[in-house]
């Protein structure tokens, strides 16, 4: 049996790591490894192009097939312009809640899976436990698509994935995913006192914007009776623009972020050529009237899969098992589930934390939870041991 202290003490390490997704995990990953080294483990580092980054993969057990992998993001969201009662980085209990920087999502569920490692040692495994920790996941799932690759060319075929984002340890199997897009318009540039002169990139990149409104509108139509605070219909989110250079120049360049999380059977690039066809239809013809060298070009840049429901699946069958819940739900964020899900291993998502607490000041999982995850994993271990 474990320290029961271990779980929190690994949850105070964890976090003391500043991995905002824009800085090195380098560090953690070096912690997790040592960790895992210091067990007789061998952990196998993925790293990125420039060496700053990198990814975990280690197994427990056997080198056989119908594994389960743990997988999580060792990545955090920024603090920037968020008030903290208490340092971010330096875990506080208070309350039977334990707050910190990605107490939440995820690295409690991280921390658990390490306290449980020599318990997974000590039993006669049939089955492997895949321990797999990706980066750069809050940026959109960026690392993924590399480590699910190395486990699916490397390892015999696990049967499951568990992916310990924050549900509350409820078994989902449903989320929606998320496609980001680019979009930038090109003006001409002149003097704000001669507006009809120039075009102004920033008012064109306005009717765009205006634009997704109206179809978020239309989608939000859809919204099906009892639905909860996070809605299952597609969503739109115009999320930064930038533009400009002075209040007196017509701008001729601008640039706005957006989103799109479909709903089934809706796919975001359906959305992206609407959004061409208006400017097509309606800008375009007007600005070039005027410059014929504007433009409206949107790019593609995250595309992260939804997780679809597969009922009776192996890995809803085992961790409804594991949780004695009746049936899986769903859950609001997009997650490495679907990645998954696509490479041929069946995923739901299970992890401590209430997404609710997820990129909030004062972000906190209770402690209720943290055992809830340890009771979890340790049945995962018990199943792996009589398979």
């Amino acid at each position: 049996m474990i320290d029961p202290g271990a779980p929190v003490e690994f949850i105070r390490r964890l976090v003391a790591f500043d991995t905002t997704s824009s800085k090195s995990n380098l560090e953690l990953i070096h912690f997790v490894a040592d960790v895992l080294g210091g067990q007789g483990i061998e952990p196998h580092l993925i790293p990125n192009a420039d060496g700053t980054k990198a990814g975990l993969l280690a197994t427990i057990g056997p080198d056989a097939p119908g594994g389960v992998v743990l997988s999580g993001h060792t990545d955090v969201v920024p603090v920037t312009d968020q008030t903290w009662t208490d340092d971010p980085f330096a875990v506080v209990e208070r309350d039977g809640r334990l707050y910190g920087r990605g107490t939440a999502d995820m690295k409690s569920f991280i921390a658990v899976a390490l306290a449980l490692v020599p318990e997974f040692r000590a039993r006669a495994l049939k089955v492997p436990i895949h321990l797999a920790l990706s980066y750069d996941e809050e940026l959109g799932c960026l690392s993924a698509p590399e480590l699910i690759a190395r486990i699916v060319q490397t390892l015999p075929k696990p049967a499951i994935a568990i992916i310990g984002e924050p549900s509350e340890m409820r078994v989902a199997n449903a989320h929606r995913g998320i496609t980001t897009f680019v979009t930038t318009v090109t003006g001409r540039p002149g003097h704000a006192s001669a507006p009809d002169a120039g075009v102004n990139a920033i008012a064109c990149a306005a009717e765009c914007i205006a634009y997704l409104g109206r179809i978020a509108g239309e989608f939000a139509g859809d919204r099906k009776p009892g639905d909860g605070p996070v809605p299952e219909h597609t969503t739109l989110n115009v999320g930064r623009i930038e533009g400009g250079s002075a209040v007196n120049i017509i701008a001729a360049h601008c640039r706005f972020v957006w989103e799109c999380r479909p709903a089934p059977g809706v796919e975001a690039n359906e959305v992206h050529s609407m959004l061409e066809s208006f400017a097509r239809a309606e800008l375009l013809p007007r600005m070039r009237k005027v410059a014929p060298e504007t433009a409206i070009a949107t790019e593609r840049t995250v595309a992260v899969p939804a997780l679809v429901p597969e009922t009776g699946s192996p890995a809803e069958t085992l961790a409804l098992a594991l949780t004695g819940q009746n049936r899986c739900g769903s859950v609001p964020f997009a997650s490495e589930a679907g990645m998954f899900q696509g490479a041929g291993i069946p995923a739901v998502v299970c992890g401590p934390g209430s997404p609710a607490q997820a990129h909030q000041p004062d972000e906190f999982v209770t402690l209720d939870q943290v055992d809830a995850c340890v009771t979890f994993i340790r049945r995962l271990a018990d199943w792996a041991e009589r398979r």
